[in-house]
C-alpha cells in the first residue's frame, strides 16, 4: 500500500504526519510527502527519511487581489503536477495535514478518484482542511467540538494529534541522566515552543528567588535562539545557581527533555499540546493570545476542562494566579498526580495508531467509524 502525506507552513502540520509515517511503515507501507519547496517540511520530512516531492503553494492577502490571482493559479498548476505525479506512483490514500500545499494534492486525488483522510490538528479548523472537508473520505479531529465545524454529511474521527516516537521512547531514566539530575529532584520544563516566548520568560525569571528557595528543584527553561541572551543577562545566575537552572536557546532533545519533567510551563500550541498529553506530565498551559481566531486558549480549555493541566492567560502572567499557578505544581504531589491521571485518560499516546486505522480503513474503501 502507498500513501501519500501532504502539508505545510508549520511543524504543527509536518510533526503528526512524520509520527504517521512512522506508524504506517511499521504496518509495511510505502509513504511519500508532498510539501512546499521553501517551508519546513522540505528540511524536517527528509530528515525522517521520508521521500520528499514539492508542489508550489501560498496563501493570499485579501487586502492586495493580486496575491489571490497568484495564489489561485499555484494551485492550479500543481493540481496537474500532483495528477501526472499519481499517474506515475498510483497512491492508494493521500492524507492532508493542512497548509496550502495540501489543497492541490487533495484535489488532484479527488479528481482521480483517490480516496482523501484530513487531520486537524487545532480546535479551531485551518482553511485547507475546511475547504476540502466536503469530499474527504474521513476528517480526523483532535478535539470532539470540532467536529460541530463539519458538513453535516461528512464522516469524521476523533483520533487525536499523533505524537512523534522520539518524544513517546524517550525514557525517564535517559532524560534525568541527560540533566544530571536524581529521582528526588523536581524538574520543572518551560518552553515557549520553536520560537520561544518572551512573556513566559520575562514571568519566569520574576520569579528566580522563590524557585530556588526549593533546594531539590531543578528548572530547565528552553528561552528561544533570540531571546537567550536576554534571559541570561536577566537572571545573572551564580555559578550554584546555574548547577540547578539550565538555559537553552533551542532543544533538539525534546523526547528525553520531555521524559526527564515532573511540570511544564508552555505555551498551548498543538504539537506541544499533544506532547504534554501523551506523555501525561502536568502543566501550566499559558495560550498565545494572538493565534488565529484565539486558537490555542480554545485548544488549551478543552484540556483543562478534563482535568489535565491549569491555565492562565497571558494578560495574567504577571499578577499572583501565575505564581500560584506555578508552586501549585511543583510543591503539591496530589494535583500533578491527578493530573497525570487525566492526561492518560486522554489516550492520545495511541492517536498515531487509530489514525493510520482510518487511513487503511479509507485505502481499502472500508467506512471510517463515526465518533
Amino acid at each position: 500500500m502507498l500513501a501519500v502525506l501532504s502539508g505545510g507552513g508549520t511543524a504543527g502540520h509536518i510533526n503528526p504526519a512524520l509520527a504517521l509515517a512512522s506508524e504506517l511503515a511499521d504496518r509495511g507501507w510505502d509513504v511519500r510527502f508532498a510539501g512546499t519547496p521553501q517551508g519546513v517540511e522540505a528540511r524536517l520530512v527528509p530528515a525522517a527519511g521520508v521521500p520528499f516531492t514539492a508542489f508550489e503553494a501560498s496563501g493570499f492577502n485579501r487586502k492586495h487581489p493580486l496575491s489571490l490571482v497568484k495564489g489561485v493559479g499555484k494551485i492550479a498548476a500543481s493540481s496537474r503536477k500532483a495528477e501526472q505525479w499519481f499517474r506515475e506512483i498510483k497512491p492508494d490514500v493521500v492524507v492532508g495535514f493542512g497548509g496550502y500545499v495540501s489543497i492541490p494534492v487533495a484535489r488532484a486525488a479527488e479528481k482521480m478518484g483517490i480516496p482523501v483522510v484530513l487531520h486537524e490538528q487545532n480546535s479551531v479548523m485551518g482553511m485547507a482542511n475546511k475547504y476540502l472537508a466536503k469530499k474527504a473520505a474521513c476528517v480526523c479531529v483532535t478535539y470532539e467540538h470540532s467536529m460541530a465545524c463539519l458538513p453535516p454529511d461528512a464522516s469524521a474521527r476523533l483520533t487525536g494529534n499523533p505524537v512523534r516516537r522520539s518524544v513517546m521512547e524517550a525514557s525517564r531514566e535517559e532524560g534525568r541522566a541527560l540533566f544530571g539530575l536524581s529521582e528526588d529532584d523536581t524538574m520543572l520544563l518551560v518552553f515557549g515552543g520553536s520560537l520561544g516566548a518572551r512573556h513566559i520568560n520575562e514571568a519566569v525569571v520574576a520569579l528566580k528567588d522563590e524557585l530556588l528557595s526549593r533546594p531539590q528543584l531543578h528548572v530547565v527553561h528552553i528561552t528561544g535562539p533570540k531571546e537567550l541572551d536576554a534571559v541570561t543577562e536577566a537572571l545573572a545566575l551564580t555559578e550554584e545557581e546555574a548547577g540547578r537552572w539550565t538555559l537553552l536557546g533551542y532543544q533538539d532533545r525534546m523526547g528525553e527533555t520531555m521524559a526527564a519533567a515532573d511540570a511544564i510551563v508552555s505555551r498551548a500550541g498543538a504539537t506541544s499540546l499533544a506532547e504534554i498529553s501523551a506523555r501525561a506530565i502536568p502543566a501550566l498551559l499559558v495560550p498565545y493570545p494572538h493565534a488565529t481566531e484565539d486558537h490555542q486558549t480554545t485548544n488549551a480549555r478543552a484540556y483543562v476542562d478534563a482535568g489535565c493541566a491549569f491555565m492562565v492567560p497571558d494578560a495574567e502572567l504577571d499578577t499572583p494566579a501565575f505564581s500560584e499557578a506555578v508552586f501549585s505544581l511543583i510543591d503539591d504531589e496530589a494535583v500533578r498526580a491527578a493530573q497525570t491521571a487525566a492526561a492518560r485518560a486522554q489516550k492520545t499516546a495511541e492517536a498515531a495508531t487509530m489514525l493510520a486505522d482510518v487511513v487503511t480503513a479509507a485505502a481499502e474503501g472500508r467506512p471510517s467509524t463515526v465518533q
